[in-house]
């Protein structure tokens, strides 16, 4: 929608929380923030409505057969402007952290976190 544009070029827009998943035959942007147009009248749009994707045929069907398939996420890692003015968000596959990679990275948060603990008691 316009005011939804019209947002963004201000450069606010959050995508935090964001993913796309399909939904009736189309890729979907789903939980993107953006918030309503300050200048905009009673015509405004709904701040996290989902957002219809468009994509090549092709293109959809790998995506959301990956996400069938391999049960990894979609997730948005940018909305940015094209060179003709058109709204583009750019996509990445995600797959989630296995019990073994949030043990080590929670040992490295657990040592980090020690570690400065250590420098201020010195100080």
């Amino acid at each position: 929608m316009g005011t939804e544009v019209k947002s963004l070029r201000e450069g606010k827009s959050d995508i935090g929380d964001a993913y796309a998943a399909p939904r009736g035959g189309a890729l979907h942007l789903l939980n993107a923030y953006i918030p309503e147009y300050g200048a905009a009248t009673r015509f405004n749009h709904e701040p996290r409505r989902p957002r219809k994707l468009l994509l090549h045929r092709r293109e959809m069907e790998r995506l959301s057969g990956a996400v069938a398939r391999k049960g990894v996420t979609l997730v948005p890692l940018s909305i940015y402007f094209n060179e003709r003015g058109r709204a583009k968000v750019e996509l990445g596959l995600a797959r989630g952290k296995q019990l073994h990679d949030k043990r080590a990275a929670d040992k490295a948060r657990t040592w980090q976190r020690d570690k400065a603990r250590i420098m201020r008691e010195e100080r």
